[in-house]
């Protein structure tokens, strides 16, 4: 699957399987702010798509999903190096699921993120329905 906006950004999908995946970031200046550190926008879109690309490994062919909310809690600035998002299923119904995300630069916690996903059936119908 082709993410245009996660390529645009330089995240790598490294891992995806069994309802967990690793995204990795190489930090350039373009993803700073006007403070010199990351911009919290990339963090949270890797948490996102992170948790994202976990689900989306467990759907059964012919449903796909979509955020339905999320909370990111920061712990420190990134300056530099490689960011990488660890995202994992939590717990997954019928219609949706719960993710968490952690978010580390040489193995420290930057970030962690929580996120609910809607799971649909590809016509629109509620999965199984």
């Amino acid at each position: 699957m082709r993410l245009p906006f996660v390529e645009h950004v330089g995240a790598e999908i490294a891992d995806v399987r069994d309802g967990a995946s690793l995204l990795t970031l190489v930090i350039a200046p373009l993803h700073l702010n006007s403070s010199g550190v990351v911009h919290g926008g990339v963090l949270f879109t890797l948490a996102d798509t992170g948790m994202g690309a976990a689900l989306f490994s467990a759907l059964a062919r012919g449903e796909r999903c979509a955020t339905v909310e999320a909370k990111i809690n920061y712990f420190r600035p990134v300056r530099g190096g490689t960011l990488q998002c660890r995202s994992r299923i939590v717990n997954r119904g019928r219609t949706l699921a719960s993710l968490e995300a952690v978010l580390s630069v040489d193995d420290n916690a930057v970030a962690t993120a929580h996120a609910t996903f809607a799971i649909i059936a590809a016509d629109g119908a509620a999965p199984g329905g």
